[in-house]
């Protein structure tokens, strides 16, 4: 069962009804659940729900599936969920199967069935059904071999019944999942409270000579004993030069006496997760070149948060800070005003010194569903994280909270955390 405190299927029930609205009439949706992924020999890495399959269930359990039908001749018909059969031996191995009675507690759903239903049940939904939408979720790029199982069960309903119209659900889910529901934003503000707890112990344990996997341990520990489900993606624990590779994890090096500490990391809370960076020094003191560059990460920060607002996109965001940065750059000496006149305007020499996005949608997926060209609305909650990244002097910088949406002013769901470079030193234990 899951560490959080359970998530009230109400939240569920809203988020089954809103995607109901998106769909056309005589519109099905079929959605598959996550499997096991095997780790090695007959182990399997630490089950995490497909967030699509949570969104609209709660059910964090292996292989179900979801069906949507809203316009079927039948009310019992509208909303089904399969899962796998109660199983005394599975249960004796591997712990404590869901039942039909406490998926549906869960999830809201009150019609809940077992695998060997579903077959029959689809050919009943089929023949009334016009379109069939699907959660053909695939891998990233980076691994064209590989196939995920929401894909293989796409195939097979296509190839049972070929002649259906079909259509992914993912956009509509998109455009559900950018706003968040008071219910979703509370869990990400726990998740943030977490991080949060994690980021003041660091403050109290790391000094020189610790590995960079020890500070990371520190924060998992925190994150087990505040009931969150461990971190939301690999956490980046980077101490000097291994703060300017950006997505860093090894997290294996020693830390050194007069070197920055970046950190990238957010706890999961009820597969919510949270997304910090701060950056501070190891001895517990920044140098007087170290605070320098901090700081101008930090005007731009704070200046960023401001841009937040409904009708600014996250590409205006990129591009307002990254001319902010531009002008700290020079006055931290890594460029001139006339070299940046002189620049080519496909390779801007900020570029060199930040070479990512400052904003990206959060929820179920630390890069959550959402357009960065979709203006931003009330209920959005996104990252803010400007950096600078000098790799000839070792240092890496990056400031990062989550901010929410509103129709006024954003609210940051971090702001409890420290955050000024004074606040940090004092927190500090070790001092150099």
């Amino acid at each position: 069962m899951p560490r959080y405190h359970p998530v009230s299927p109400e939240l569920f029930k809203h988020n089954r009804l809103m995607f109901k609205r998106l769909l056309p009439a005589g519109g099905m949706a079929l959605f598959r659940a996550a499997e096991k992924m095997p780790r090695n020999g007959d182990q399997f890495f630490a089950f995490r729900q497909q967030s699509d399959f949570f969104y609209l269930s709660g059910i964090e359990q292996e292989n179900a599936v979801l069906m949507i039908f809203p316009d079927h001749p039948d009310t019992i018909m509208r909303e089904l969920l399969f899962i796998e059969a109660y199983s005394a031996v599975k249960e004796i191995w591997e712990g404590h199967v869901l039942t039909t009675t406490e998926a549906s507690a869960i999830s809201g759903i009150e019609r809940v069935l077992t695998h060997e239903q579903f077959e029959s049940a689809l050919r009943d939904a089929m023949h009334a059904a016009s379109r069939v939408f699907l959660n053909t979720y695939e891998y990233p790029k980076y691994h064209p071999e590989a196939e995920s199982v929401q894909h293989r069960f796409a195939r097979s309903v296509k190839k049972s019944f070929p002649l259906h119209d079909y259509q992914r659900s993912a956009p509509l889910l998109e455009n559900l999942r950018m706003i968040k529901s008071p219910a979703e934003t509370a869990l990400i503000a726990e998740a943030c409270r977490i991080t949060g707890e994690g980021f003041e112990q660091l403050l109290r344990c790391v000094r020189p000579g610790m590995y960079e996997f020890e500070a990371e341990a520190e924060i998992t520990r925190i994150f087990g004993i505040n009931r969150a489900g461990g971190h939301g993606y690999q956490p980046i624990i980077a101490g000097g030069k291994n703060a300017c590779t950006l997505h860093y994890s090894d997290n294996a090096s020693q830390l050194e006496d007069g070197a920055l500490l970046l950190l990238d990391f957010g706890a999961e809370y009820a597969n919510y997760t949270a997304d910090l960076s701060r950056t501070i020094p190891v001895n517990g003191r920044f140098s007087p070149r170290q605070l320098q560059c901090y700081q101008a990460v930090l005007r731009v920060f704070k200046a960023a948060v401001k841009l937040y607002v409904p009708g600014n996109t996250i590409g205006q965001i990129n591009e307002s800070v990254w001319l902010m940065m531009q002008d700290e750059m020079i006055g931290l000496g890594l460029f001139t005003a006339e070299d940046v006149r002189k620049q080519s305007p496909s390779d801007p020499l900020y570029k060199k010194y930040l070479m990512h996005g400052v904003a990206h949608h959060i929820g179920l997926d630390v890069h959550d569903a959402g357009s960065k060209y979709v203006p931003l609305q009330p209920g959005m909650v996104l990252s803010c994280e400007p950096g600078l990244y000098i790799r000839h002097e070792n240092i890496g910088i990056r400031i990062e909270n989550d901010l929410l949406v509103t129709e006024g002013e954003p609210v940051d769901l971090m702001k409890n955390i420290p955050l000024e470079a004074e606040e940090i030193e004092s927190l500090m234990k070790f001092k150099s």
